[in-house]
């Protein structure tokens, strides 16, 4: 049955070896899948297809695929069941002659709530992000009367009770009392952020801290004229306040459809004229390209990456964990499809590695600001508390900290100045 998927477009033998799976054909030739083929290989043909532009085919793969394996079967069978969904979805998209559509606001709407408490609650990922991040706030606030946050995607605003906590419990000015706690929160639903304000309001109170909250809405991360909000914002910020802008997982958002990183690199001028003490950022390790030509490079990439998160959550979540199955498709199976947006012809949202968000601070005028030891041991503590398994690694560089599984690095903290 498997060796009947071949492309309908041309007879020729296929020029190289049908079991092998890493390469890129010269031309769309003729795509044979011999019967011995896994569900994995199966699918880096189907990719393979649409790198030289055979829809139809591919297609027809990914259809299959679906129907073959489980969403809920083993790690490698629900990876390639959520690319084989994405594929197909990206490639009905724009056979309706549309743009691919993505979920670029999903962490701000009701709709896709339970999935985000989810993924914080069963991986690490998120609250190492904000831990570490919050670490590296307190530590720039330490002796100051206040602190204003630009906080570039507030979403549900998890990151900071936390830090409220702290700032509440331990001080940080010198006289021992708490500093006041400012937060400028931005994001695309406003319900969101009128929500989120009151949750912090009423949790702020509770610990008797000075506190405000004022929400910034986005249009879009189609910055544009939002960036004059954002300076006005800055502006605010009172005599001695320290202002800090929190980017966690925010900074790939404005890489969408994006192919010259104009619009980053003019976000980033923005921050560096409104002169934070502290910029943090937390981005995931997964780089993107820019154009469509690219898709094979982009697919595979992804491909890594989001089988090393299906095997951490295989390891470490019950196999009947109805927060995984939730997680997974809602949450993972949505940034699998942002990640392969260049296959419609824009940049897509997946993100870059860490080098290449370097290298672009560092032109903008930022240099690397180092973590310390503190934030290490806080991110072994939370790793060791509520996620013991050996699978997931931590790695610090004076750039950053990284947390991964296994050898594969899958986010990274920074902070700068």
């Amino acid at each position: 049955m498997l060796s009947s998927l071949q492309s309908h477009e041309e007879e020729e033998e296929p020029t190289t070896n049908p079991t092998t799976t890493s390469f890129i054909p010269t031309t769309p030739s003729q795509f044979l899948i011999p019967t011995s083929a896994s569900p994995r290989q199966i699918l880096m043909r189907c990719a393979e297809l649409m790198h030289h532009g055979d829809r139809p085919m591919a297609l027809r793969i990914a259809s299959f695929l679906i129907s073959v394996v489980s969403p809920i079967g083993d790690s490698s069978d629900r990876v390639v069941y959520h690319f084989a969904q994405a594929l197909t979805r990206l490639i009905e998209s724009s056979n309706a002659s549309s743009s691919p559509s993505t979920s670029m606001n999903k962490c701000g709407t009701q709709l896709v709530q339970p999935s985000y408490l989810a993924f914080n609650q069963i991986t690490p990922f998120l609250r190492f992000a904000h831990l570490t991040a919050n670490q590296a706030i307190l530590e720039a606030i330490d002796g100051h009367r206040g602190v204003h946050i630009i906080d570039m995607d507030t979403a549900h605003g998890f990151q900071w009770p936390p830090l409220l906590q702290a700032i509440a419990v331990h001080g940080y000015r010198g006289d021992g009392s708490p500093p006041s706690v400012r937060i400028t929160g931005a994001g695309t639903d406003v319900n969101a952020l009128r929500r989120t304000a009151d949750r912090l309001h009423a949790f702020a109170r509770s610990l008797g801290l000075p506190f405000q909250f004022n929400p910034l809405y986005l249009h879009s991360y189609n910055l544009g004229s939002s960036l004059m909000q954002l300076h006005q914002s800055s502006s605010s910020t009172e005599k001695g306040e320290v202002l800090i802008v929190n980017c966690v997982l925010f900074l790939h958002k404005l890489l969408y459809g994006d192919r010259d990183e104009r619009q980053l690199h003019d976000f980033l001028s923005t921050v560096r004229a409104m002169g934070p003490a502290v910029v943090t950022i937390a981005e995931r390790e997964l780089g993107v390209a820019s154009a469509p030509q690219d898709f094979f490079r982009v697919f595979s990439e992804s491909l890594e990456y989001y089988t090393a998160i299906f095997e951490a959550l295989e390891a470490t979540v019950q196999p009947n964990s109805v927060e995984r199955r939730e997680v997974e498709e809602r949450w993972l199976g949505e940034e699998i499809k942002e990640s392969l947006v260049p296959a419609g012809g824009t940049r897509g949202a997946g993100g870059m590695r860490f080098e290449r968000w370097d290298v672009i601070m560092r032109e903008n005028g930022f240099t690397p600001r180092r973590l310390s030891e503190y934030s290490l041991s806080q991110a072994r503590l939370l790793l060791r508390l509520h996620y013991p398994s050996e699978g997931y690694q931590l790695h610090v560089s004076k750039e950053g900290l990284f947390l991964g599984w296994q050898a594969r690095a899958l986010f990274s903290v920074s902070s700068w100045q």
